[in-house]
């Protein structure tokens, strides 16, 4: 089983971030310009939420919301959900079926550095299942 630590060896490094009074409509452009779902809010380099395409959908499109004139802050997620660079891949995947996220930002030291998605956790574990298939195979071959 693998830690978030491992995860995030094995993927690009990047921390997309925005301030909490910016404008909702840069955050989706951010958001489309990186190819991602979701992006931190930073106040002062510290994490004080997260707003999803999620969170854009359900607080801004169906409330009939402005884009250009709601601040981040106004609709982004927070407290965020965050983990430790030791939890396990499996301890994450339990963690984001519960709370129903996409994103777990991995702090530590008080400091974020990096973000598991939930296609990075289904994508460890179907490797970890993978490889405990190839020792079973093995093992009943010897």
């Amino acid at each position: 089983m693998r830690t978030v630590r491992q995860l995030l060896e094995e993927k690009e490094r990047r921390l997309i971030a925005i301030a909490p009074e910016a404008a909702v409509l840069d955050a989706i452009r951010l958001m489309a310009e990186h190819g991602i779902g979701a992006v931190l809010v930073m106040e002062g380099g510290r994490l004080v939420g997260i707003l999803s395409e999620r969170d854009y959908a359900r607080k801004v499109i169906l409330q009939g919301r402005s884009s250009s004139s709601t601040t981040v802050r106004e609709v982004m997620s927070a407290p965020v959900v965050t983990v430790t660079p030791d939890h396990s891949s499996d301890a994450c995947m339990q963690l984001v079926t519960h709370e129903r996220i996409r994103h777990l930002p991995v702090v530590e030291d008080g400091r974020v550095v990096g973000v598991v998605s939930i296609g990075d956790l289904v994508k460890a574990v179907i490797e970890d299942q993978q490889e405990e298939i190839q020792h079973l195979h093995r093992y009943i071959a010897s």
